[in-house]
């Protein structure tokens, strides 16, 4: 009786634990990382008896935890992919919708701005035309200055987002090794007897992980685990944790780089960030919105540069020429902030540089690095790509320059070290720089300051142009040129064009004031003679030209003078105007509109393929999850059945207890 009694015993007692563990698979089926749990039975050791081994009852051998590394491996590395999508895909999604937006992007400003240039060319004297033209003005730069600022926005959002994630990745990794030490210490681990619930929760916090930063999972001793970046880096060494960080960049102080402190030592492992919410924040930096700045500042370096030119070549309503309508490109101060010097060079840091934009129509939007070695060495290396496109040599001499397409990097002096790094940023802070100059509607300079007559004593049919004006300073010096010394007058002036024959050889000359010879040569009367060098090296550059057709005769003369009360001139102001549609952008290819429309696409390219990329890394943690919840997840069907299955055990367990109470009785009733 007392083996049966023992037998009935066990049953209940295997299968209350049976229901238990049943009954807590059915609580924890919503349990985020629940991993199914199964009783495992063993036979107890029989008694050997004459007639053979009579059983003993049942026993619980083990509650297995139904998980599969390999399937919790692949979750993390489908987390990772996903959650960096996904920051990615927000991130680009926002940009794309503030530049390409009809209220928020630059193209209808723009349009606005050089459709007033055009209606003010139509009256040129009429102040209400010129005050919409510079009250459209005041809107692109305010557009310009005012996506930058979104920009700046968007720049401190992903900061914040990133210092966030660290903050989330130290307390799970702090978790992470703490369970460890819990796992370990755990009672009954020597003999196979694991801790489930401990288990459960380290592989979600490492799924939580995975979900920040692409990360190595290493089992080790003790049923602990080690954790790494995808490179090997520590961040978790049994019951120890490193701790991530942030900081300013050494490289560029606007934004963040990433540092790993163990041990009491600190490594910056900003190239190791990938995967993960952190790694979309980083992709979206260096490949969405620092372009986005580059090319922002390029189409507002190209417009300040084009319209500055041809209005300071113009005259306006007073008869002054005309002066910067926005703000200057090439200010010493703005020059020396396109670069930052490398905070961890040597001392004593004092090499100063500045980048001089040459040729805003030859900008690349863009940012160089500028690395010394040894003896004055250098090279000009492309940040995005890596390579290097300039190298050479920088003379001690001040002043140097290292020529770049459309920007010059010029050597002010200090010294420089072996391995001394300064980035390079001709186009990143353009945007905010901008500025109008113009305030007056009487300064807008819409006429021409040159005109020419044909003396009425003319006998040929020789016609001259108006003139084209190229400038009113020698671009090689950056002096004013003789003829515009004086305002409101052309000093050398005025200018005559005389025509005389010899041999048969119809000759011309231009002479100032003064009987100097400016230009001459041979006159063809088949074609248009153009009058005055281009060159700005040619000793008769005056920065402007004209062009005679038609059969002067010999005696003929031609004056060029100020454009003396010219007011209701518009050949300036046409020539602004048709600034809006000329190619003035990436090498002569684009027009301004077409620069920005090129940012706007190739954002938009950009958040289109994240979006494809997200959908499909979202399909692969689908399946993953589901290959998961196929092994560990709780059925609720097959849990009610087997809490049937075991009741029923159990009852006939307690049947068999009874059965022997029964026989026990009997037996004592056969003694009284």
């Amino acid at each position: 009786m007392a083996g049966l009694m023992g037998i009935g015993l066990s049953g209940i007692l295997s299968h209350q634990t049976a229901l238990n563990t049943t009954g807590n698979n059915i609580t924890n089926a919503n349990t985020e990382g629940y991993s199914r749990q199964e009783v495992q039975f063993a036979t107890q050791e029989g008694q050997r008896t004459g007639a053979g081994s009579i059983g003993s009852g049942v026993t619980i051998e083990n509650i297995r935890r139904l998980a599969d590394d390999y399937l919790n491996q692949q979750i993390r590395e489908d987390s990772s992919l996903y959650g960096e999508q996904e920051a990615l895909n927000t991130e680009l999604t926002r940009l794309d919708n503030l530049l390409g937006g009809d209220t928020t992007g630059l193209s209808d400003a723009l349009n606005n701005f050089f459709a007033a240039l055009q209606s003010a060319s139509e009256d040129p004297t009429s102040l209400p035309q010129r005050q919409a033209v510079i009250s459209e003005a005041q809107q692109v730069v305010n557009r310009i200055q005012g996506l930058n600022e979104e920009l700046i926005q968007q720049r401190e959002s992903v900061k914040t987002q990133m210092q966030q994630g660290v903050a989330d990745a130290n307390t799970l990794l702090q978790s992470i090794a703490e369970l460890n030490l819990a796992i370990s210490e755990s009672p009954g681990l020597a003999q196979g007897q694991m801790p489930n619930e401990l288990l459960d929760q380290r592989d979600e916090k490492l799924r939580q992980l995975a979900e920040l930063v692409s990360i190595r999972v290493t089992a080790t001793e003790g049923s602990q685990v080690n954790v790494s970046l995808a490179n090997g880096v520590a961040l978790v060494v049994g019951g120890n944790a490193s701790v991530l960080g942030t900081r300013a960049s050494a490289e560029d102080p606007l934004s963040l780089e990433f540092t790993l402190t163990a041990g009491g030592r600190t490594l910056v492992v900003d190239d190791q960030i990938n995967g993960g919410t952190l790694g979309g924040l980083r992709r979206f930096e260096a490949e969405g919105l620092q372009p986005a700045f580059d090319d922002l500042g390029r189409v507002a370096l190209a417009l300040s540069e084009s319209v500055n030119h041809q209005h300071a070549i113009g005259m306006d309503l007073e008869g002054d020429l005309g002066g910067l309508f926005f703000s200057s490109i090439n200010d010493l101060e703005v020059q020396r902030s396109r670069v930052v010097a490398n905070a961890n060079n040597q001392q004593p840091q004092t090499a100063q540089f500045a980048v001089e934009i040459s040729d805003a129509s030859a900008l690349e939007g863009g940012t160089w690095i500028l690395q010394f070695g040894d003896n004055g060495s250098y090279e000009v290396i492309d940040q995005a790509s890596g390579e290097v496109v300039n190298r050479g040599r920088l003379p001690s001499d001040p002043e140097a320059e290292i020529n770049m397409p459309g920007f010059n990097i010029r050597y002010e002096g200090g010294s420089v070290n072996a391995g001394d790094k300064f980035l390079i940023q001709p186009t990143r802070n353009a945007a905010a720089n901008i500025d109008l100059e113009i305030s007056r509607e009487e300064d807008l300079a819409l006429a021409s300051p040159i005109k020419a007559t044909t003396s009425d004593d003319n006998l040929g049919t020789g016609v001259i142009s108006q003139g084209t004006m190229l400038n009113v300073r020698n671009p090689l010096t950056n002096t004013l040129l003789p003829g515009f010394t004086q305002q409101q007058t052309l000093a050398n002036g005025p200018l005559t064009v005389s025509f005389t024959e010899a041999a048969g050889v119809l000759s011309y000359s231009v002479t100032d004031a003064l009987g100097t010879v400016l230009d001459t040569g041979p006159y063809d009367p088949g074609q248009t003679n153009t009058l005055l060098s281009a060159d700005p090296g040619d000793p008769g550059y005056q920065g402007f030209q004209f062009e005679i057709s038609g059969e002067p005769a010999p005696g003929d003369t031609f004056t060029i003078d100020f454009n003396s009360g010219g007011v209701s001139d518009n050949r300036n102001a046409e020539l602004l105007a048709a600034l809006g549609t000329a190619n003035t952008m990436n090498g002569g290819t684009q027009s301004f509109a077409e620069g920005y429309a090129g940012l706007v696409e190739d954002v938009g390219v950009k958040t289109r393929q994240s979006q494809l990329d997200l959908e499909a890394g979202q399909t692969l943690l689908e399946q993953s999850t589901n290959q998961r919840e196929a092994m560990s997840g709780v059925n609720l069907d097959e849990e009610a059945g087997k809490l049937i299955q075991y009741q029923a055990a159990y009852n006939a367990s307690a049947q068999v207890i009874a059965v022997a109470q029964d026989l026990f009785d009997t037996l004592l009733q056969s003694f009284r």
